[in-house]
């Protein structure tokens, strides 16, 4: 039986532990029949042994990259041409850091420069990202990136709220540009999920507390996999005409309110 990204190759960003909505997005790439090649970012060694868990561990590479770093972002479309040849059909957005400063209820106090470092990693990058594998995306494709419903102010999240603002911004713009070069630009808004980034959030058993009072769906902090899906589908030709959306896994908690 033929998988629905047969044929497909796919670059994903973020997969740093079994727990990460990238790791899972890896694993149902591969199992729905792309090649994949990883990017990571401190810590390389980390994502290798993460991959080995993936259903085809040897015929995954990764990649150093930080998006921030505009050599590593030079270098990244003749790494990729090496180890997946001169086609990229998909690319995996899952990447955002905020500086402790700028995170934890310190909304106010918050310096400009912690502001940027999170504008610049989690909302800018998506457009560098892209833009350094266009030359590889000569017959269209599909990007997908990973936000947290900026529609409203989250308990804890400070600002990182203003940089998923930014980054579903960015995801418009992207779509209105990149549609003339058949490339689809769109986000999955996932609910909390326990992995390494859900962790580093100061107050995020609070956070997360919201799904229990008012989540439609039950939802599980520990299952990755329906954001996983979501990501998949998108990047998927099932979706051939969707361009500049944001998708909700969530349970359908941004639906309801109070």
């Amino acid at each position: 039986m033929s998988g629905i990204l047969d044929g497909k190759r796919i670059l994903i960003s973020g997969v740093l532990m079994e727990s990460s909505i990238a790791f899972h997005t890896a694993r149902l790439a591969q199992e729905q029949g792309a090649e994949i090649i990883l990017t990571a970012f401190p810590r390389p060694t980390l994502t290798e042994r993460i991959a080995k868990k993936l259903p085809k561990p040897d015929d995954v590479k990764v990649i150093e990259l930080d998006v921030s770093n505009d050599e590593h972002l030079a270098r990244l479309e003749g790494l990729v041409r090496e180890h997946l040849g001169d086609r990229l059909d998909g690319v995996v957005h899952s990447i955002g850091f905020a500086p402790q400063d700028a995170l934890g209820g310190n909304f106010l106090n918050t310096p400009f420069e912690s502001v940027a470092t999170a504008m610049h990693v989690s909302a800018f990058s998506l457009k560098s990202l892209t833009t350094a594998l266009l030359p590889l995306m000569t017959e269209g494709g599909s990007v997908v990136g990973l936000t947290f419903d900026a529609q409203f102010a989250w308990p804890q999240y400070d600002w990182m709220g203003p940089a998923k603002a930014a980054l579903e911004a960015t995801s418009r713009y992207m779509a209105r540009d990149l549609g003339k070069d058949n490339i689809r630009c769109n986000l999955i808004s996932a609910g909390p999920i326990g992995s390494m980034a859900a962790k580093s959030i100061p107050g995020f058993p609070e956070l997360a507390a919201v799904w229990d009072e008012r989540s439609p769906m039950s939802w599980d902090l520990s299952d990755p996999e329906p954001a996983g899906r979501g990501v998949v589908a998108l990047l998927s030709d099932w979706f051939p005409k969707t361009t500049g959306e944001i998708i909700h896994v969530d349970g359908g908690l941004h639906a309801v309110g109070a």
